[in-house]
C-alpha cells in the first residue's frame, strides 16, 4: 500500500472510506485506487482523525481506533491535499456511501461538499452480471468469490482496489469503454401490439396482455393468441382473462421488481377478479391444448 498521493492522470479512481462510528462523515480512512490506462492500479491509503468517537461495531469491522488516528491529519487538511487530484477524475464508488460519507465529513467542517463526478461500482456491475441478482448479488464480498478478486475486505485501499477491478473486470465482459460502462443501458420497451382473436377459436372471448421477457417477439406470442380466440390488448382493463409473465420474472417477488402489469393483475385477483397470471410455457400449454380441440 503507498502513502504518497499519487500523480499524473489516470482513466479512473476508485475511492473508498471506513467511518468511525454511524455517523456517516466520521471518515477514519481514506482509500484510492488510480488506473492507469494500461490498466495498473496504483493504490493510496490514509488513516483519518475523524474527531469522534469510534463505536466497537467499526472497530470490529476494520480494526482501526483511536490509537491509529491520533496524529493522522483531519479530514479537511487531507481534502486540501486530495482535492487536485480528485478534482479531475471520474470517481468510482461501491454503492453511494462513500459519496454520502464525504459530503457529511466536509458539512461537519464547515465546508461546501466538492462536485466531484461520481460512478457507482454496484450499478456498473448490475449491468455486467444481472444473473447475480438473488443469487448472492453484487456486494464487493460476493463479487470478490464470482471474479476471483484478492483483496482485504474492510481496508479503504483494499476496497478501493477492488472496486476499480470489478469495473476493469466489467469493461472486459461488456467489451466497453469505461465511458461507455457508467453510462446507464438503455431499455428497450417493445411495441403495444393489439389483435383480435379468431372469433371461431377455443378461448374466444379471452382477453389476454403480455408483460415481461418472452424467448419469443410480441407478435409472435400475439398470433398465438389470436389463433386461438383471444384478443390481445397492450394494457390491462377489467376485461382482461390472462396475463402472461416471461417465466424468469414471474418468479420476481420483491415487490416493484414486477411491472406494472404484474401488479395490477394481483390488485386485481385481490379484488375477486378472475384474472389468470401465468409464464409463457404455461401459456404455450394453453394454447397447444386450445388448438388441439
Amino acid at each position: 500500500m503507498r502513502t504518497m498521493i499519487p500523480e499524473g492522470d489516470f482513466r479512473f479512481i476508485a475511492l473508498d472510506v471506513e467511518t468511525a462510528c454511524s455517523d456517516a462523515g466520521s471518515i477514519c480512512q481514506i482509500g484510492l485506487a488510480c488506473v492507469f490506462p494500461d490498466k495498473r492500479i496504483h493504490t493510496f491509503s490514509t488513516l483519518v482523525n475523524p474527531g469522534t468517537r469510534f463505536d466497537p461495531f467499526n472497530v470490529r469491522l476494520h480494526g482501526i481506533g483511536p490509537d491509529h488516528v491520533s496524529g493522522a491529519p483531519r479530514f479537511d487538511e487531507l481534502l486540501d491535499r486530495l482535492f487536485p487530484l480528485l478534482s479531475r477524475h471520474h470517481l468510482v464508488q461501491h454503492s453511494n456511501f462513500d459519496k454520502r460519507a464525504v459530503d457529511a465529513a466536509c458539512r461537519s467542517c464547515g465546508m461546501d461538499p466538492p462536485d466531484f463526478r461520481w460512478a457507482d461500482s454496484v450499478t456498473i456491475a448490475r449491468r455486467a452480471w444481472p444473473e447475480l441478482r438473488g443469487n448472492g448479488g453484487h456486494g464487493l464480498g460476493n463479487l470478490k468469490k464470482v471474479l476471483d478478486l484478492d483483496f482485504q475486505h474492510h481496508d479503504a485501499g483494499e476496497d478501493a482496489r477492488a472496486s476499480a477491478l470489478v469495473v476493469l473486470h466489467a469493461e472486459a465482459h461488456l467489451n466497453l469503454t469505461f465511458d461507455k460502462v457508467i453510462k446507464p443501458a438503455r431499455k428497450h420497451y417493445p411495441a403495444a401490439i393489439a389483435r383480435e382473436g379468431d372469433p371461431t377459436g377455443a378461448l374466444s372471448g379471452s382477453v389476454i396482455v403480455f408483460t415481461g421477457a418472452l424467448s419469443m417477439s410480441r407478435g409472435e406470442a400475439a398470433a398465438m393468441a389470436a389463433r386461438v380466440g383471444m384478443n390481445v390488448k397492450s394494457s390491462m382493463t377489467n376485461k382482461t382473462t390472462h396475463l402472461v409473465v416471461g417465466d424468469q420474472d414471474l418468479t420476481v417477488l420483491a415487490g416493484h421488481a414486477k411491472s406494472s402489469k404484474h401488479r395490477r393483475a394481483e390488485e386485481m385477483q385481490n379484488a375477486g377478479h378472475p384474472i389468470q397470471v401465468i409464464g409463457e410455457t404455461e401459456f404455450k400449454a394453453i394454447v397447444n391444448r386450445a388448438e388441439a380441440n
